[in-house]
């Protein structure tokens, strides 16, 4: 076998990656640029335009397309009822005499707020970092990385974000069998996150102040405004866990929507709100908008499937270029572009999972969707464009290039802290 014809499929899908790339550097939408993509790669690898078309109509109504439709426009309204009704903002006036440390009143509101998987919710959490910052001596880079930084600490294991959903969904394992593994991301956010923003060396302590932000809330508020929270939390792995358990022939994703639509039920009880709000919530353009990237990336994996692209790149590389891609330079290169984790997940997982199987690994699925999650999102939180970090430095107005530098150094740890857990998890 000559160098072209084992360079050849390399070729075909870095071409396709870059396409996509243009697509989504050039603001044509993720959802456009993820679907052109997949269907200049089908094309590519000899697919005819009427097999491009059943394809992308089967992967349409797939049944875990459905389920994740149905789970990410539920977390979309979710978090639109807590933002709008005011409950997240009394949730976290409810929490704030208890938050004595300074460093504990920095760290507490983004992170609280990541929670949420809200886009650009780091900007709802800047106003609170200015809150409690105003009586410390803080330049406002350091606000911006703290806020930035600390508001998505938990995007590695946190069972409500998109790009967990997706990866499950993708590789059709319970999201426990996933954030069991990846757990030390959150550790490790947290790790990171105070050696670079939040020790001694870098906060002065002159700089800090321990007055705390108000009065204790009584714990009755804290339950009463943080139950749908709570609903959506436990009874998403808590029902999963079970219908695992104990009815194995039952999708689990139904433990998530019924979690889901409980808290959601909750929310719209305890404010009050009517039929009306639903309905402002399902014509929004970013909840449609988020839909057909799942749509998108569906069409990308079965594109993908039906045209062999996986058992070329195997049969060429024998394995180990094309395993490095998938699992750590292609999930980077996305995350970097893109800014967001449903991106780097959506265009690099399929080949990865497909990679896999057709290498006989499917033991070691697990192991290698941590590493390409850590290899990613180190990519999402040093990108440049990434909304969050746009948001929280136009609201402090920083420099961005000048407070960006400050993300390179933590980024690439947390990189490396994936590398040595896929180390721990193979062995």
């Amino acid at each position: 076998m000559d160098l072209l014809t084992i360079a050849l499929p390399f070729i075909k899908v870095i071409g396709a990656f870059c396409l996509m790339l243009v697509g989504i550097r050039n603001k044509l939408g993720l959802a456009f640029s993820i679907l052109a993509g997949g269907l200049v790669m089908g094309l590519l690898f000899g697919l005819s335009v009427s097999e491009l078309f059943i394809t992308s109509s089967m992967a349409l109504v797939h049944e875990k397309f459905l389920f994740l439709v149905a789970i990410v426009g539920l977390i979309l309204v979710l978090s639109d009822a807590l933002e709008k009704s005011g409950q997240s903002t009394r949730l976290m006036d409810a929490l704030s005499g208890y938050l004595v440390q300074p460093r504990l009143r920095l760290i507490f509101f983004p992170a609280l707020i990541g929670l949420l998987p809200m886009p650009g919710g780091a900007v709802f959490s800047a106003p609170m970092i200015k809150a409690v910052s105003s009586d410390m001596a803080l330049e406002n880079e350091t606000k911006v990385v703290i806020n930035y930084w600390f508001r998505h600490v938990w995007e590695m294991a946190w069972p409500l974000y998109p790009g967990i959903i997706l990866t499950v969904a993708l590789a059709d394992i319970p999201v426990t069998a996933f954030i069991s593994r990846s757990w030390p991301g959150v550790v490790a956010m947290f790790g990171i996150g105070w050696f670079f923003f939040l020790r001694a060396g870098v906060l002065n302590p002159g700089s800090l102040s321990d007055k705390p932000a108000t009065a204790r809330a009584s714990y009755g508020e804290v339950i009463k405004e943080g139950l749908p929270l709570g609903i959506a939390i436990v009874g998403a792995v808590g029902l999963e866990t079970l219908i695992s358990a104990t009815s194995p022939q039952i999708s689990f994703e139904w433990g998530v929507i019924i979690a889901l639509a409980g808290a959601i039920f909750c929310i719209m009880i305890q404010n009050r709100l009517g039929l009306k709000f639903l309905f402002s919530v399902l014509k929004k353009k970013s909840l449609w908008l988020m839909l057909m990237v799942i749509g998108a990336i569906f069409i990308f994996k079965d594109v993908m499937q039906d045209a062999g692209i996986v058992e070329a790149m195997a049969t060429g590389a024998g394995g180990g270029a094309a395993l490095f891609a998938a699992a750590v330079f292609l999930p980077f290169l996305v995350g970097v572009v893109a800014g967001i984790n449903v991106a780097f997940v959506g265009a690099t997982f399929p080949l990865l999972i497909g990679l896999l199987n057709s290498l006989g690994m499917e033991a070691q699925l697990i192991p290698y969707l941590v590493l390409a999650s850590f290899a990613g999102f180190s990519g999402v939180m040093v990108s440049p464009i990434h909304i969050c970090f746009v948001l929280t430095c136009n609201y402090f107005e920083t420099d961005l290039i000048r407070t960006w530098r400050r993300l390179i150094a933590p980024s690439v740890c947390f990189s490396l802290t994936g590398a040595v857990l896929f180390w721990f998890l193979l062995r």
